[in-house]
């Protein structure tokens, strides 16, 4: 038979066994506040920012525009993984080439380490003019995946683009419609020319930038902005 001291004791034990998982249950069930978009680009000058390769990026009007190249201009000292990635921008003309950098394992020191060991996300409406296929155009990994649409506006009209970062994951979304659904090891097709990337794993997190493509191909970028991607728990 129990005793008075051993019943309480067992009250006790029963009480903070349901408040435990009243606790864990309510965590499990919370819903994450909403994150907030962090600019990177603060529409005066390039604090934060760096360059590799020729050319350079100026700040003009509150707009960051690219000069000559191919260069990139790398955001320092922070890597970026299962995040979303926000880019406003715009061509100086009906079409112009540029792209967005993501997945670079190491900050770059030339124009080529980032092609060929990161992803570009592709800024050109029109690769045929350059000999180049449908897996070269705005919004897809630049010559690894086809596009499930092709919403890209002609400048100067402004186009946003939305990249998720998902673990392996990549997703981008242009003006509202998704683009790019791609996840290592996926199939992709070979190599066309020499300046497509080298075929490989990238890291689910690395450093991320926008080039500056050359003299003839001028684009306007207007906001940079990243977020943490934040699942719900359930």
């Amino acid at each position: 038979m129990l005793n008075m001291k051993s019943l309480k004791n067992l009250l006790m034990e029963g009480l903070l066994l349901i408040l435990f998982m009243g606790m864990f249950s309510c965590k499990t069930t919370t819903v994450s506040e909403k994150p907030e978009w962090r600019q990177l680009f603060n529409g005066k000058d390039l604090t934060g920012w760096k360059h590799a390769g020729p050319g350079f990026m100026s700040v003009e009007d509150g707009l960051l525009r690219g000069n000559g190249g191919m260069g990139l201009l790398y955001w320092e000292g922070e890597k970026f993984g299962n995040c979303m990635i926000k880019i406003v921008f715009k061509m100086e003309k009906t079409n112009s080439n540029s792209g967005v950098f993501i997945r670079v394992p190491v900050e770059p020191r030339e124009e080529w380490m980032p092609i060929h060991y990161g992803y570009e996300v592709q800024i050109d409406n029109m690769p045929e003019l350059s000999d180049e296929d449908e897996y070269h155009y705005t919004g897809t990994v630049y010559s690894l995946s086809k596009p499930l649409a092709k919403p890209g506006k002609p400048g100067p009209e402004w186009n946003t683009m939305e990249i998720t970062l998902d673990g392996p994951r990549t997703i981008v979304f242009v003006n509202g419609e998704k683009v790019t659904d791609y996840t290592e090891g996926d199939p992709v097709p070979e190599r066309k020319f020499d300046f497509e990337p080298i075929r490989g794993p990238r890291p689910d997190s690395g450093y991320m930038g926008v080039q500056n493509h050359g003299e003839a191909d001028v684009v306007y970028f207007k906001e940079i902005a990243v977020k943490p991607l934040i699942k719900t728990s359930k």
